[in-house]
């Protein structure tokens, strides 16, 4: 639950959450957005830790971490249904106790927000850095999935992606699906199909959870500690021909249904590279009590 961007205190209740903006999602067949970044996002806090640049011919944002404060960034646009992108580079070195975020969220009453995160826990130098994702709907949350990656994120930048359309939110990672969250809502699992989310990235401190479960603190000494984010992209969720949007899809349709290279990605990144999964997480769960779409999903449903 990537909380630090409503507070640089590190207050995780209370949250400044700006309601009512306007629907985007019109029109049935819309094109990649891609602008700049001074356009498409605005600094929430941390400012003087925060800077644009010229990284060749692209703009970059540096977002950097002392122990004063770290910095965010939220986009100026909010989405109902759609594919969001960003190129990160993450913190070098011994970045143990910090997180660098990308994730989306929903304006309304937190009792039942949703939410779609994907937080990068720092680590000791040499040691991996953990990519941890989670999934809030209606305010339900506890659907998280952890993964090493296949590269090291610190040396380059990587592509990071949500796909949200009414069936599925998938998690990509260089355009290869390490995740995919299945719509069961007729089944009384909640996801979220109605309220429009904002995007947000933050690099911030949480050495009393992020590394090894808190037992390795952030070294201060390291600071400041700097992430880099590009190439913000946006395309609008497309419907089948002749359906009004994304949310008017028939219920039978098969326009959002996983084609064979996303099961194929899921399946090796889940052999390889997937380290936790709430579902198969028995020390958490007594067999009686895992979420429902974990029953779901081992019976194929």
């Amino acid at each position: 639950m990537a909380l630090p961007c409503r507070s640089p205190t590190k207050l995780y209740s209370n949250l400044l959450l700006v309601a009512g903006a306007a629907l985007l999602v019109v029109g049935s067949m819309m094109q990649p957005c891609a602008a700049t970044l001074d356009e498409q996002i605005e600094l929430i806090w941390g400012a003087s830790h925060t800077y644009f640049f010229m990284d060749g011919d692209t703009e970059s944002l540096a977002l950097s971490l002392d122990e004063q404060q770290g910095s965010c960034f939220r986009s100026r646009d909010t989405y109902l249904y759609g594919s969001i992108s960003m190129d990160i580079k993450l913190v070098e070195g011994n970045s143990a106790g910090v997180v660098a975020t990308i994730y989306t969220i929903s304006e309304g009453p937190w009792s039942y927000h949703d939410e779609i995160d994907l937080e990068f826990l720092g680590n000791l130098t040499g040691e991996p850095i953990t990519l941890h994702t989670n999934i809030f709907a209606n305010g339900v949350g506890g659907r998280e999935e952890q993964y090493y990656l296949w590269f090291d994120p610190t040396a380059d930048y990587h592509t990071y992606s949500i796909e949200w359309n009414p069936k599925y939110i998938i998690i990509r990672v260089d355009g290869k699906a390490i995740r995919a969250f299945k719509n069961y809502e007729d089944q009384g699992v909640p996801f979220p199909t109605w309220q429009q989310q904002r995007v947000y990235g933050s690099l911030w401190d949480a050495d009393e959870w992020a590394t090894q479960g808190g037992a390795v603190k952030t070294d201060w000494s390291n600071a400041p500690f700097v992430a880099y984010y590009r190439n913000y992209n946006t395309t609008w969720c497309q419907p089948s021909p002749g359906v009004s949007w994304c949310g008017a899809e028939p219920k039978g349709s098969p326009r959002f249904d996983l084609d064979t290279q996303t099961l194929a990605d899921i399946q090796w990144v889940n052999a390889n590279y997937r380290i936790y999964d709430y579902c198969s997480d028995h020390k958490r769960f007594n067999e009686s009590e895992f979420p429902k779409e974990c029953y779901l999903q081992r019976a194929g449903v």
